[in-house]
C-alpha cells in the first residue's frame, strides 16, 4: 500500500454539466418561477436522478408519456429531444409546450428531415432504445434505418447505395463511431457524411479529457447515472485504453475493492451531473486517504445556448435588469 502522502486524485477537465443541459434545467427552473404549479415534464429533463428528484422535489410533476398530464396544462419536453407524434398530441390536448430539446439534438433531426425529403436513405448510428434516437427517428420513420453501435453493417439493405447518408447520436464514443462510419463507407462507398459533426462538442470534449486521465491514473471513477450515454462512453473510453473504469451514482457506489493499492485515481463527470456531486467524490476519498487533488488539462468552453422566446421574456420580467448591469 502506498504511502498517504502519495496519493492524489486527478479530476478530468472539462466534465460536468455541457451548455444543453444547463439549458434544459434553467428552463425548468425558470419555467417554474415564472407560471408556477403544476408544471410537468414529459420524461427526465437530463439523465441524472439527482437532478431529476431534485426538481421533483420543487414541484415539478414528471411523467412518461403525455397522457398523464391534464388537457391544458404547461409541459415541458427533455432535452434529448421528441418525436412529431409527440408535438401532434400535445396540440391536440392544448397543452402548453416549452421545448427544452438541446439544440445539437435539434441539428440533427432537421438533418433528417432535409435528407429525407432529398429522398436519402439514412442510417442513424445510435442506441435504439435511448430517447434521443426515438425522436430523430420520428422524423422520417420511413427513410431511416436505426444502426446500433453492435449493429451488423453487412445486413443493412438500401434501395439506393448512391443516395445513403448517415447521422449519429450526439453521445456516442468517438472512436467507436469512426468504426463503424469506416465500416460503412467499405459497404457503401457513396455514403454522404453529415454537413457537420453529429457528436456533440462537449461529448468530444469530455471523452478527451478521459483520454487524458487514463494516462495519469490507475484507475477512473465517472459520476453519473446509469442511463446516461454519455456517462457510460466516458466508462468505455477509459477501458478501451486500458484503465479500470467505474460509472457511479454517488458515494456509497464506490467500492473498497476498487482502490485497493491504487496510488492515482481520475475523477470525471458526465454531461448530465452536477459538480456538487463531484465535490461530494472528492470529500469522500479525501477521507479515505486521498488527500492531493491535482486538475486535468483540456478546452475551455464558451459554448452557451439561448432560452426559448417565450421563457426568456419570462424570465426577464421576473428578474429585471439593474441599472448598470
Amino acid at each position: 500500500m502506498k504511502e498517504t502522502g502519495d496519493r492524489k486524485v486527478v479530476l478530468a477537465f472539462p466534465r460536468g454539466f455541457c451548455a444543453g443541459v444547463v439549458r434544459a434545467i434553467d428552463i425548468v427552473k425558470l419555467a417554474l418561477e415564472a407560471y408556477g404549479q403544476p408544471l410537468y415534464v414529459r420524461r427526465e429533463i437530463v439523465h441524472n436522478k439527482f437532478v431529476v428528484n431534485e426538481l421533483h422535489e420543487k414541484g415539478v410533476l414528471f411523467v412518461n408519456e403525455l397522457g398523464e398530464v391534464p388537457a391544458g396544462s404547461r409541459v415541458i419536453f427533455s432535452a434529448h429531444g421528441v418525436p412529431p407524434e409527440v408535438w401532434a398530441e400535445a396540440e391536440a390536448r392544448r397543452l402548453k409546450v416549452i421545448d427544452a430539446t438541446c439544440p445539437l439534438v435539434t441539428k440533427v433531426h432537421k438533418e433528417a428531415v432535409k435528407y429525407a425529403r432529398d429522398g436519402y436513405a439514412i442510417v442513424l448510428i445510435g442506441h435504439s432504445d435511448h430517447d434521443e434516437v426515438i425522436g430523430t427517428l420520428g422524423e422520417a420513420p420511413g427513410n431511416i434505418i436505426v444502426l446500433d453501435p453492435e449493429g451488423d453493417i453487412e445486413r443493412l439493405k438500401v434501395a439506393d447505395p448512391a443516395k445513403i447518408v448517415y447521422l449519429t447520436q450526439t453521445t456516442l464514443s468517438i472512436n467507436d463511431t469512426r468504426r463503424i462510419v469506416e465500416k460503412l463507407r467499405r459497404r457503401f462507398p457513396r455514403i454522404k457524411a453529415p454537413n457537420s459533426e453529429d457528436i456533440c462538442y462537449a461529448t468530444q470534449n469530455r471523452q478527451a479529457a478521459v483520454l487524458e486521465l487514463t494516462n495519469r491514473a490507475e484507475l477512473i471513477l465517472v459520476v453519473g447515472s446509469a442511463n446516461s450515454s454519455n456517462s457510460r462512453r466516458l466508462v468505455e473510453v477509459a477501458q478501451s485504453a486500458g484503465v479500470p473504469a467505474h460509472l457511479i451514482d454517488d458515494i456509497e457506489d464506490i467500492q473498497l475493492s476498487w482502490i485497493r493499492d491504487v496510488e492515482t485515481i481520475g475523477l470525471t463527470a458526465g454531461a448530465s451531473a452536477p459538480e456538487d456531486l463531484v465535490e461530494r467524490v472528492v470529500a469522500y476519498l479525501g477521507g479515505l486517504g486521498y488527500p492531493h487533488i491535482e486538475p486535468g488539462s483540456g478546452v475551455m468552453e464558451h459554448v452557451q445556448f439561448s432560452l426559448p422566446p417565450e421563457l426568456a421574456e419570462a424570465a426577464a420580467a421576473h428578474h429585471p435588469r439593474r441599472p448598470g448591469e
